[in-house]
């Protein structure tokens, strides 16, 4: 055990590097007899998802542990929206096998968009785990679990059309106490041409608004001041009652969990260009406590790589997206985006109209990568993948560094202005500093004096990067 104990600490730079966009589950007090470490990529749903799991394992006697070489159970949520997410995954596994090589009654199972995606490979053919579960999956659990320990190899990757573990209240992993992810619906039903997604999460369901309610209400009554609403698309919820009525859409909802209490601030990921409503926009700007911030995602600023895509808008239709949000909701509110490099068949000028999108735009972050085909989607099977790595990293860079120029130009507007910002915590730098977000979703640090998570506060902005606001706090806590 000591010999495992010291390996588990140890990881090479390249280690390191690949997990360093992963998320691990926590040392819990005993509140069962086993232990389970859970460790999580990719998206927001993901992590959301690995707290469903927990919930559902601690009812069979699981308590999470931080510590790999503890665990009698080791489970990997993962990702497959790009190769090299699939590739950490995989090196991950091969360093877990070894490290367990020899400890007895310990089972490792893949959870997740990659479990689904992959599982004939990684039970029968590379045989470098036990059990591989689909993200419909997860209620099964206790049942697989059993066939691991009676000598089998498990697997349920079964994608169901109505699952959505609205009776499932979450075991908040690693949190904070002041933050709080809500899944409001599953799946997606956009089918853009990249993407795994409908295929490993299944079709779009929504669910019931008074769940959604019930966990916000909930985790406000704990002690929470921030809810995230998580869905692929939340722009197109709807939840319908028995008789097939619609009863709620998604501005509707909004304003049903910004009700709970002016205290709960409300945010919401993912957007979709084609379907985000004015009347969405209206109920940010009418609410103080909704968020006035929008991921929307771009993708491309070409029309014809918009429409290799399959993302059914036009550039032109979202730059009209954008000018509604500055005219309801002004300039101050925060947008990012998704911007893809090096799609099939993108040429020069197709990446200029990418970069003279941002231009137009100015976000104020956004996640960015280069083209990864994924098997089985529709640009890997009609689209050749002709855009070369070196090709894709060039205008990738190009991205990058376009967006920390906006970055910068975005914050440097915060400077001298008053924010009022929710604390989340001691900043990662120093003891002697909190930090907490604005409204429009820009991290500020400011020093500690007698504030503490939880606290909203008004803050002077000082100083900023591309990154990071700092400011110094005008009044005692308002709450």
């Amino acid at each position: 055990m000591e010999d495992l104990k010291g390996k588990a600490k140890v990881l090479s730079e390249e280690e390191k590097a690949g997990l360093e966009q992963a998320k691990f589950s926590v040392d819990e007090e005993t509140v069962g007899t086993k232990k389970l470490f859970i460790e999580s990529y990719g998206c927001a749903m993901n992590f959301a998802d690995s707290e469903v799991v927990t919930s559902i394992l601690r009812d069979e006697g699981y308590t999470t542990t931080s510590k790999e070489y503890e665990a009698s159970l080791i489970l990997l949520n993962t990702c497959s929206i790009r190769d090299n997410a699939e590739q950490k995954v995989r090196k991950r596994l091969a360093l877990i096998n070894a490290r367990n090589r020899g400890r007895k009654g310990v089972k490792v199972g893949v959870l997740g968009c990659m479990a689904e995606r992959l599982k004939t490979q990684l039970l029968e053919e590379e045989k470098i785990v036990d059990m591989v579960v689909g993200p419909d999956a997860y209620r099964d659990l206790p049942n697989l679990i059993n066939e691991v320990e009676g000598g089998q190899k498990a697997v349920n990757v079964f994608l169901s059309r109505e699952e959505t573990y609205a009776d499932i209240t979450p075991v908040r992993l690693g949190s904070n106490g002041v933050t709080a992810f809500v899944s409001i619906m599953r799946g997606c039903d956009n089918m853009c041409s990249f993407c795994v997604v409908p295929y490993t999460r299944g079709r779009e369901r929504s669910r019931s608004a008074s769940t959604i309610i019930a966990e916000a209400q909930d985790l406000f009554d704990k002690g929470y001041r921030e809810v995230t609403l998580l869905g692929q698309n939340v722009d197109s919820y709807k939840w319908k009652n028995e008789s097939g009525e619609i009863e709620t859409n998604f501005a509707q909802l909004l304003a049903l969990v910004a009700d709970i209490d002016p205290l709960l601030r409300v945010r919401f990921s993912t957007s979709h260009p084609k379907d985000i409503t004015d009347e969405v926009l209206y109920t940010i700007k009418k609410y103080e406590n909704v968020c006035n911030y929008i991921h929307l995602p771009a993708q491309s600023g070409s029309n014809r790589i918009l429409k290799l895509m399959n993302r059914t808008y036009t550039r032109e239709w979202y730059i009209n997206r954008i000018d509604k949000i500055r005219e309801i909701l002004g300039t101050e509110c925060g947008i990012s985006h998704d911007m893809i490099a090096g799609f099939c068949t993108e040429t020069e000028e197709d990446h200029q109209d990418t970069l003279s999108l941002m231009d137009y735009v100015k976000y104020d972050y956004g996640y960015m990568y280069y083209y990864s085909e994924r098997p089985g989607t529709p640009a890997a099977k009609k689209f050749e993948d002709d855009v070369t790595l070196e090709v894709k990293k060039r205008r990738l860079d190009d991205i990058i560094q376009k967006q920390r120029v906006h970055a910068l130009e975005r914050n440097n507007l915060s400077l001298g202005t008053t924010q009022k910002i929710l604390i989340e915590g001691v900043s990662k730098r120093s003891d002697d500093f909190l930090q907490g977000r604005t409204d429009d979703n820009k991290m500020v640090i400011i020093p500690k004096d007698n504030f503490k998570k939880g606290d909203y506060v008004h803050v002077k902005i000082t100083e900023c990067t591309s990154a990071t606001l700092k400011g110094i706090a005008l009044t005692e806590e308002l709450v």
